[in-house]
């Protein structure tokens, strides 16, 4: 059992372990796009992701999962070379299909930058 918190019908929120994302809204100061893929893997509380995709190489992110949310770091590597890092607070929602949205509050570590973006889960 994962402690990921309630949905608002009150039942538990899914785990994100074996699932696909990708970006479909993002703050102008990210580099996440549309074509950047996302594939996250949970143990209990702890989520990690591999991403990849539009101008990303490669990327991490690791975090802890409670109450509905998710605290990341991330970091990345991009077309150019360059690798930044930052962290995030990603709040969970299930759609009516049941596939899962995040909702990332973001801010760069490496770098000046803040934003928000948004994720869905791809079937």
């Amino acid at each position: 059992m994962t402690d990921l918190g309630m949905t608002a019908a009150g039942e538990p929120f899914p785990s994100l372990d074996g699932r696909r994302f990708k970006a479909v809204e993002n703050s102008s100061d990210g580099q996440v796009s549309g074509e950047t893929q996302f594939v996250f893997s949970q143990e209990g509380r702890l989520v990690h992701a591999h991403y990849s995709g539009g101008t990303i190489d490669l990327g991490f992110l690791v975090g802890v999962a409670s109450g509905g949310t998710v605290e990341f770091r991330y970091v990345h590597v991009d077309r150019a070379g360059l690798i930044a890092s930052g962290h995030s607070i990603d709040t969970i929602d299930v759609l009516a299909d049941g596939r899962l949205r995040l909702h990332e509050r973001w801010k760069w570590d490496s770098k000046i930058g803040s934003g928000t973006s948004i994720l869905e889960e791809i079937r």
